[in-house]
């Protein structure tokens, strides 16, 4: 028997009906003849009510103790999940991270996985129960509990998948896949077939939703197909789906061309008018890790820095900016009312045709800076015009032609 992976996410386990439908479509996957393993998320918005129970008791909660905190939600999930199983007849055994084997690394709310020892699920599949596992967890080697920042399921979900030798991986939530813009910001969105990894993981690092660039990366690595589906839909069967999205090598696209729009609200920028290696070195100290950076080596800005930091995963911000004024005092600046709008392709960046054209589509916006990758150009424009500036490179881009190339 094939063994497949599902991740469901925090919505689709955000009360116990959906868990009991959870439930429902995973023993419907056990029947049509796989041994699953399903990774959960915490139960709707339980990480970041426990987030803001944190900082009601501390101003700056220890890092160590907000994982310890952290963890607590999908537990919570990943039990409810399998008593739900069970009360539908089926046999269904639930495992925290560390007795899954997510060994990471020793950092602690972003930690990355260093390695999967599956040894206990394995034995679990091959006694015929469905393995529910909590996601976004892990356990270092030195014995400490850790989180993967967040999106971090999706990351425990590829992880295991490459350690199991799955199948494949279908990672589940209220959405059939990843539209070439927010549906919500842009109406004329439509669904992307077919993404190339390097696609995907420049959408996810852009401030795409759907999948995590980490378990993107990770699936790269290991050649795992990921399919990006709707938890209400059928799971895959012998056919390809063609109602959700796959992300895999080689996704045929044609090179050049613009795929999605993606955009980020919560950034602020870092301004450090000279001793960069020092700036640096206190982020490091305190566990920051800057979105875009841009270090000066000469002219008249030698050893200056400008740094572009999301706040999704910084918990500590105001320690931060408290430690930069005491060590650097009014050298630095931390500029807010910053957004980030990117769009995502195969070879975009080949020539400025795509620079150009955006350029000329975000010309009254106030266009604070300009990145590329090979597959990403990015805009930091001011925050209010995040959402016009998507719906203005959208338009440019993929409406014009009236379709998204499959």
């Amino acid at each position: 028997m094939a063994i497949v992976v599902q991740k469901y996410g925090g919505s689709s386990v955000a009360d116990a009906d959906k868990i009991r439908a959870v439930a429902k479509r995973v023993m419907e996957t056990q029947k049509a003849g796989h041994q699953v393993a399903v990774v959960v998320s915490a139960m709707g918005d339980t990480t970041d009510d426990l987030l803001t129970l944190a900082k009601k008791v501390s101003t700056n909660p220890e890092r160590r103790e907000l994982d310890m905190l952290l963890s607590v939600g999908e537990r919570i999930s990943m039990a409810l999940l399998s008593m739900a199983i069970r009360e539908l007849g089926g046999d269904a055994i639930s495992f925290t991270g560390s007795q899954a084997g997510i060994v990471t690394n020793d950092r602690h709310i972003d930690a990355r996985i260093i390695e999967v020892r599956p040894f206990r699920v394995q034995d679990e599949l091959s006694r015929g129960k469905i393995v529910i596992i909590a996601g976004y967890q892990g356990v270092s080697y030195r014995k400490e509990i850790t989180t993967l920042g967040r999106g971090g399921s999706d990351t425990t979900a590829v992880a295991m998948a490459a350690a199991l030798d799955a199948e494949w991986c279908e990672i589940c939530s209220d959405v059939d896949g990843v539209y070439s813009a927010d549906p919500r910001v842009v109406p004329a969105a439509k669904r992307i077939p077919t993404m190339a990894y390097e696609e995907m993981q420049e959408m996810a690092e852009a401030g795409a939703k759907v999948l995590n660039a980490q378990a993107v990366e990770f699936a790269k690595e290991r050649g795992i197909a990921i399919y990006a589906r709707a938890t209400k839909q059928a799971p895959p069967g012998a056919e390809e789906p063609t109602d959700s999205t796959v992300v895999r090598k080689f996704g045929p696209n044609v090179p050049g061309r613009v795929v999605g729009v993606a955009s980020e609200k919560d950034l602020f920028l870092l301004d450090a008018a000279s001793g960069a290696d020092a700036v640096l070195e206190l982020l490091d100290e305190l566990s920051v890790v800057g979105k875009q950076l841009h270090v000066a080596t000469s002219g008249d800005g030698a050893n200056s820095l400008a740094m572009v930091i999301s706040r999704e995963n910084l918990h500590d911000e105001a320690r931060l900016r408290a430690k930069l004024q005491e060590k650097f005092g009014d050298t630095v600046k931390l500029e807010d009312g910053i957004g980030a709008v990117s769009v995502v392709g195969t070879g975009i960046t080949t020539n400025y045709k795509n620079l150009r054209a955006g350029s000329a589509a975000l010309a009254t916006h106030g266009v604070l800076g300009i990145s590329t990758s090979r597959f990403r150009i990015t805009w930091l424009v001011p925050l209010a015009g995040v959402d016009d500036a998507v719906r203005r490179l959208h338009a440019t881009f993929l409406e014009a032609e009236g379709e998204v190339v499959p």
